[in-house]
């Protein structure tokens, strides 16, 4: 069992034998800290990860905030966490690092490997689908829920691809063996993801299908069209109607549908893309709004206080 366990997907949180800890309390220090815990294995030049963190300010005062903001990190990680298994973090005059000595276990790295294995292998023996059933359990919520910054987007993308790339292949995996309803369910997570995913509508039209429940699969076709509909503006692909009339006339191909070639990622269809675009622009347009009323309360209480002047 690892001595320090870091939680990053959905809520952060840090556990050190039965102790849990959410991390430093000031904004910077928990950022800064999450950062080095996502790049774990990088030995990071400090003016590079001052420039990351305070890109807006002179390269003197991004330097002097990181020094400042790495006294707190490591006081509250001392604090916190104890030295009685080694610093957490290794600091110098020109890197700063996560200690390679310490027992670290992270969620992301557990993810990361199980999509190593997926990558490297045409057909998925045991081994590989157990690690990729464990990943996908520990995926509780998108990378570190809350944080907004352009390099935490950027690393929640593509561990959401990952993951949504994954759970592809498990319900390819449980129609192979006819686990029917716990390939429904990796279905059912990534459309709470992507709505608009028309090849896991298919999926999902399938298992139902062949499940028993020819009802539910004619459902599904329902929410492919109003999905499609509402997120991309599009109508199904030939497939999906095809699909749907093979299930209207009981006449499904029952023959398992798995992929046989190596997971490429960037291989995608145009509306898998296009889908996961339009929702990149809401997340956006939600940020911006939230950054809008953030100004106009800073603004206001500005006011009160020149008029108290």
């Amino acid at each position: 069992m690892s001595n320090v366990k870091a939680y990053l997907f959905g809520k952060f949180r840090i556990r050190c034998g039965d102790h849990s800890w959410d991390g430093p309390e000031g904004c910077k220090a928990k950022e800064l800290f999450c950062y080095l815990l996502v790049h774990r294995n990088v030995i990071h030049n400090r003016e590079h990860l001052a420039s990351i963190l305070w890109g807006d300010n002179t390269a003197s005062q991004s330097k002097k905030y990181l020094r400042q903001v790495l006294w707190q990190l490591q006081s509250a990680c001392e604090g916190s966490l104890g030295e009685a298994h080694g610093r957490l973090l290794l600091i110098s005059t020109d890197s700063i690092r996560i200690n390679p000595e310490i027992d670290l276990w992270t969620d992301i790295a557990t993810l990361e490997q199980a999509f190593a294995c997926l990558r490297s292998k045409t057909d998925l023996d045991e081994e590989c689908i157990s690690s990729l059933r464990s990943a996908a359990q520990i995926y509780r919520g998108d990378l570190l829920e809350g944080l907004y910054q352009d390099w935490c987007l950027i690393e929640r993308e593509r561990l959401q691809n990952m993951y949504l790339i994954m759970l592809d292949r498990l319900i390819g995996s449980c129609e192979a063996v006819g686990d029917y309803e716990v390939g429904i369910d990796y279905c059912s997570r990534i459309l709470q993801i992507d709505p608009a995913r028309e090849r896991t509508h298919q999926q999902m039209m399938r298992l139902y299908y062949l499940s028993g429940d020819r009802t539910a699969a004619l459902r599904q076709f329902d929410r492919c069209l109003e999905a499609l509909k509402k997120e991309l503006d599009v109508r199904p692909t030939r497939s999906t109607l095809a699909l749907c009339e093979q299930i209207r006339a009981d006449q499904l191909d029952f023959t398992p549908v798995v992929a046989s070639q190596p997971v490429d990622v960037s291989s995608a269809s145009l509306s898998d893309v296009l889908s996961r675009l339009r929702q990149f622009q809401r997340k956006l347009a939600d940020l911006q709004l939230a950054l809008q009323q953030e100004i106009q309360i800073v603004e206001r209480l500005s006011t009160q206080t020149s008029d108290l002047d």
